[in-house]
């Protein structure tokens, strides 16, 4: 079993919900529960009482066959979630301080997640109810600009690009804004910390990008704090 898989079958057998990281996963690889289940030899409902919790959780034969069958099923289709996921997630020794990765064990609307953090919505309030958040990624804003290289920009997004950044070290929030319109991939949300007065460039970046903009003013370690307990 190869790294991407294993890092799959651990994070479910390690989870205190496996079935909803069953679900987040099927999820981030566009499978459908009868797809799954025509491939693992189950019914749906099973599939369904796994990731609602209402059946025990899954043993080992489970989750090595809910894994290869999501690889078996994305491979029909060009392995387009595979190659991107092995793409975009990061090599242990070129992590960095200015940016640390979470991944949620289920996921969560872009509204709760606002709630969460108690933020404020600058830009694009509508879009929250719709978007699914499957994590965030905590950056040290003028490290990012500075340090950053084009080619490093997709490791943001670890596992997956549904996700909200969250800004550290903003003035106006103009620079982030600007780092995010040039460049190729887009993060579903945007938080910029401790902003008392937003730039307008940024926010019409934001519109235009039709990404939430959001401001907290939450201390940054409360907002990790309960990011954590997703």
């Amino acid at each position: 079993m190869d790294e991407l898989r294993e890092k799959i079958a651990g994070e479910i057998t390690l989870a205190e919900s496996p079935g909803s990281a069953m679900k987040k996963w099927r999820e981030l690889f566009g499978v459908t529960q009868i797809e799954l289940a025509k491939q693992i030899k189950i019914s749906t409902s099973t599939i369904s009482d796994y990731e609602s919790n209402r059946r025990l959780s899954p043993g080992v034969g489970v989750i090595k066959r809910f894994v290869e069958a999501l690889f078996i099923i994305d491979g029909v289709h060009g392995g387009t979630v595979k190659n991107g996921l092995e793409r975009m997630a990061p090599k242990t020794e070129e992590k960095d301080s200015f940016y640390t990765i979470h991944d949620f064990t289920s996921p969560i609307s872009g509204s709760d997640f606002n709630r969460i953090i108690e933020g404020k919505v600058i830009a694009n309030p509508n879009y929250l109810d719709s978007i699914k958040l499957f994590g965030y990624t905590r950056l040290d804003s003028l490290r990012v600009i500075l340090e950053l290289s084009p080619a490093e920009y997709p490791k943001l997004f670890g596992s997956t690009t549904e996700r909200a950044f969250i800004f550290e070290r903003v003035s106006s929030g103009r620079s982030p804004l600007v780092v995010i319109r040039v460049s190729p991939i887009k993060p579903k949300v945007i938080v910029i910390h401790n902003v008392t007065t937003v730039d307008k460039l940024a926010i019409k970046i934001a519109q235009i990008e039709k990404i939430p903009l959001l401001v907290t003013k939450l201390d940054i370690e409360e907002v990790y704090k309960r990011l954590s307990k997703l």
